[in-house]
């Protein structure tokens, strides 16, 4: 309940399997020729105002997510999948304002002398709070 004795709503936001061909890996070869990753990804929408309004403006909007995520799995090529996931993680916060982001990319078809469903990482980032910030000017 909020201050004026209304229950508060907590969205999360997920997306699920958004496949993008990318250039990302340890080999040259992976780099060079590239490969489809999926990418699941979960975060907070604070102050979500499209629980009150239903208006689609008040909420994310998704085909943004997957641009932001787009273009950072394409615009350069990383070694690991934990790089590349907290990139997507930093510009979701930093775009969207949220207090936790996760992100997990998978290699459908990784390249590996076993047969493997998937290679996977995920990632969470969570937003630094203003406490943390306070107690490093401490202590001098």
């Amino acid at each position: 309940m909020d201050a004026h004795g209304s229950p508060e709503s907590s969205v999360e936001v997920e997306l699920r399997g958004l496949s993008i061909y990318t250039h990302h890996g340890v080999t040259d070869a992976e780099q060079e020729v590239g490969q489809r990753l999926e990418f699941d990804l979960t975060f907070d929408v604070p102050d979500c105002d499209a629980v009150l309004t239903d208006r689609v403006q008040d909420t994310v909007d998704y085909s943004e997510v997957c641009d932001i995520v787009a273009l950072a799995a394409t615009e350069r090529s990383h070694r690991t999948l934990e790089r590349l996931c907290q990139v997507v993680a930093e510009r979701l916060i930093e775009r969207f304002d949220c207090d936790e982001v996760r992100v997990r990319a998978a290699k459908p078809e990784p390249p590996l002398p076993y047969p493997v469903n998937e290679a996977a990482v995920e990632v969470t980032l969570e937003r630094a709070t203003d406490r943390e910030s306070d107690d490093e000017g401490e202590g001098v």
